[in-house]
């Protein structure tokens, strides 16, 4: 062979890489082909807010594109979830007035009641229609249960006392239709005192969606003004601190014990190692939930053009995914389903 044929002729190269993992990302077909994770719109929760006294959707300013719905809207978005594909909402309500007890939080012609209601004739089984159990969102001081009176513990919310209140509430969120009851108080001992109160009252096939890991976040900012938060104070003696990753685990597998259904960790991104734990352990599904901080933050951001956002909602959701969720509460669940889940 010529001088110049030998020239023109590309030499081997001993060093190079055998193994090139770049031939996997070739082409879109390429990597969805070799794609580990993808977002089921079957696997995400819509949290809406339902509130009492308004005429039309209200938007809540702290989360853009987020509103307080009317019966009627509220019905409308539930609808459009089931047509999208998305797998549950959850409700939380807004009512116009509030008392130290949270009585509204079990009547059943209170507004969040009414909302199951409404849901329920419109969708049906076609979504999984699940409550908040709760009673910060009825109480007029706004904590998660009712509050001592008098002595060396006044103003403290006593758990015990709180948990006859979580069964009424459950029973009455059953009552009204409700597949699922989800109490998010932190209160020990609330996920076996609902459960023997629904299975008392008959209502043994609703599940419980325990928010078993929630922490004391400053992410819920934005959530106080969707549900009109009358709280003073916080909420760290009952809820999780930020800096403890094994109480996680602790307070999942209680709940479980407890006859848990199903348990979450809230916030999920600031916590996808507390998650990763929980879904490598829990003997029962595992959700998470993208709470109103996170999505108020991609949502600001993209508005100021800092961030590509239908990338980072997508990215932030398949985080979660690829930290172990089963099922995840986004503000973004209809958006998603409806498309963005595949970008």
């Amino acid at each position: 062979m010529s001088t110049d044929a030998l020239a023109g002729r590309r030499a081997p190269q001993p060093d190079a890489p055998v193994v090139r993992p770049r031939r996997l990302r070739r082409t879109p077909a390429m990597r969805g082909l070799a794609r580990e994770h993808a977002i089921d719109p079957a696997s995400l929760i819509l949290p809406v807010f339902v509130r009492e006294g308004i005429t039309e959707p209200h938007p809540v300013q702290a989360m853009p594109g987020v509103v307080q719905h009317t019966l009627d809207s509220l019905r409308r978005e539930a609808a459009a979830c089931a047509q999208a594909g998305v797998g549950g909402i959850d409700l939380f309500g807004v009512p116009a007035d509030r008392d130290e007890t949270g009585s509204g939080a079990w009547d059943a012609a209170g507004i969040l009641n009414r909302g199951i209601e409404a849901v329920r004739a419109e969708v049906g089984d076609a979504l999984v229609v699940c409550a908040d159990t709760c009673l910060d969102e009825f109480t007029s001081h706004g904590h998660c249960g009712v509050l001592r009176q008098g002595g060396r513990r006044d103003g403290e919310v006593d758990n015990d006392a709180t948990l006859g209140l979580y069964q009424r509430m459950a029973v009455a969120q059953a009552q009204a239709g409700a597949h699922m009851v989800s109490p998010s108080g932190m209160m020990d001992g609330q996920v076996a005192a609902i459960r023997g109160a629904l299975d008392a009252a008959g209502h043994d096939d609703v599940a419980i969606l325990a928010y078993s890991a929630k922490y004391a976040s400053a992410y819920f900012g934005p959530f106080r003004e969707a549900v009109g938060s009358t709280l003073t104070g916080d909420r760290r003696t009952y809820q999780q601190d930020p800096a403890n990753r094994r109480e996680g685990l602790r307070e999942v597998m209680l709940d479980v014990a407890e006859g848990a259904d199903i348990v979450m960790v809230k916030p999920a991104g600031p916590y996808l190692d507390v998650l990763a734990d929980v879904a490598a352990a829990s003997p029962v599904p595992v959700a998470a939930y993208q709470v109103s901080g996170e999505y108020s933050m991609v949502e600001a951001a993209a508005q100021r053009g800092w961030v590509e956002r239908e990338r980072v909602i997508a990215e932030s959701v398949l985080g979660i995914v690829r930290a172990g969720a089963d099922m995840i509460l986004t503000y973004w669940a209809r958006e998603i389903a409806e498309g963005l889940g595949r970008h």
